[in-house]
């Protein structure tokens, strides 16, 4: 039971990394089609970072729960955290390129 709950919120975490990723991606690309685009295009640059540690904690917590219980809790842990993060991250990217309000 408890690395059925592991699995599920290392797949969740591993999500929100990877909407995280995507959404950077597509800003990047954005800037970089658009006359102006440089100071986009450098923030994208400073989030590049914490996109790839949260992926990689997502990564390594859904690896973790091919273990069994301590495993598991590490796995929860480091999924909780990193989808945390990374969720976190992409609501204030988000926040802060909203348009059309």
């Amino acid at each position: 039971m408890l690395n059925l709950i592991a699995v599920i919120i290392a797949i969740a975490a591993v999500v929100a990394t990877l909407a995280h990723v995507g959404y950077l991606a597509m800003l990047n690309s954005a800037a970089a089609k658009r006359a102006g685009g440089t100071p986009v295009a450098q923030y994208v640059r400073s989030r590049w970072p914490v996109a790839g540690v949260t992926t990689a904690g997502a990564l390594l917590a859904w690896i973790l729960t091919a273990g069994t219980g301590f495993a598991d809790v590490l796995a929860i842990l480091l999924a909780a955290g990193a989808g945390g993060v990374a969720t976190k991250a992409l609501q204030s990217t988000q926040q802060r390129y909203r348009t059309g309000e």
